[in-house]
């Protein structure tokens, strides 16, 4: 059989697997170095502007860095979000992360259905079972249908 060649997936040996992950500027652990800088300055210059008697300067200092850590802390939480799809040994197993819990569904090859929900720019929706997940939804609406064209050809193929 052909190596076939997949836009959205990896191929590795008989196993495909797709990552599917949000777009993120920066990793958690960048932002969390980021905010420590932020903190040192924003304090150093809070804490120089208190010893010259601003004394509300300091306290405001605290509120807006515990304001945008808490900014800071969904961000980081939800910025390894993603769905992995793999299809190997006869099962499509499709796990979605979001916000450190992982939801996991897995189906027989042969009796999965995958199609749009209501348009080819609308969510993927695996089905089998008498289950269903929607998949798709890191990957940008225009190119959701050849997504779910890419995951009917593997089916068929493996």
């Amino acid at each position: 059989m052909p190596n076939p060649v997949f836009r959205f997936a990896t191929v590795s040996g008989q196993s495909i697997h797709w990552f599917l992950r949000r777009n993120c500027s920066i990793t958690p652990s960048q932002l969390g170095w980021a905010y420590a800088s932020l903190c040192v300055v924003s304090l150093g210059i809070a804490g120089v502007f208190w010893l010259q008697g601003a004394k509300l300067v300091l306290p405001f200092a605290w509120l807006e860095l515990a304001a945008v850590g808490l900014a800071f802390m969904f961000y980081a939480r939800h910025a390894t979000d993603g769905e992995r799809i793999a299809l190997q040994d006869g099962r499509l197993v499709i796990e979605h992360e979001h916000g450190g819990s992982v939801e996991r569904a897995e189906f027989l090859r042969h009796q999965v259905r995958v199609e749009p929900q209501v348009s080819d720019r609308s969510l993927i929706e695996v089905s089998a079972q008498g289950r269903s997940v929607c998949v798709g939804r890191y990957v940008r609406p225009e190119l959701r249908a050849a997504l779910a064209r890419e995951i009917r050809s593997a089916l068929r193929e493996t």
